[in-house]
């Protein structure tokens, strides 16, 4: 009896050290809602197409008044971005924030600080979809 308890023993306690070889996951973002409350809506139509850049904008610069057709994650890698989301007002994303960028509500990235602004874009996107899509 003794070496089956032993063997079960090792197998249980093997299968949690099985459990802990994985790599750490930080999550950055849960949401289902942009950062102005839309519910979030993938492409209807299409392949799917999903674009990873990197964006950066200088100390400064202001965008055009824009929507995102498709859904826009994005992670702030360096600087302060402002965005000016009209009447729903402006709000400020820092270095290591992540949110999903408002899809329908027009808005424009502003950098208002002296350093470079760097962020990490993934549009969730479809073929013949268009990532970005001037305001109405």
């Amino acid at each position: 009896m003794k070496p089956f308890i032993l063997l079960l023993a090792l197998l249980v306690t093997g299968a949690q050290a099985g459990e802990k070889n994985y790599y750490p996951v930080q999550e950055l973002l849960v949401t289902g809602k942009t950062v102005v409350g839309e519910d979030i809506q993938y492409p209807s139509t299409g392949a799917p197409k999903i674009t990873v850049a990197v964006v950066t904008v200088e100390p400064g610069a202001v965008a055009a008044f824009h929507r995102h057709p498709v859904p826009l994650v994005a992670y702030i890698l360096e600087g302060e971005l402002s965005v000016d989301y009209g009447p729903e007002g402006v709000k400020t994303f820092r270095q290591g924030d992540a949110l999903v960028e408002a899809m329908h509500v027009p808005h424009r990235g502003m950098n208002l600080g002296t350093g470079v602004v760097r962020l990490l874009a993934v549009y969730v996107g479809a073929e013949g979809s268009a990532n970005v899509a001037p305001a109405k």
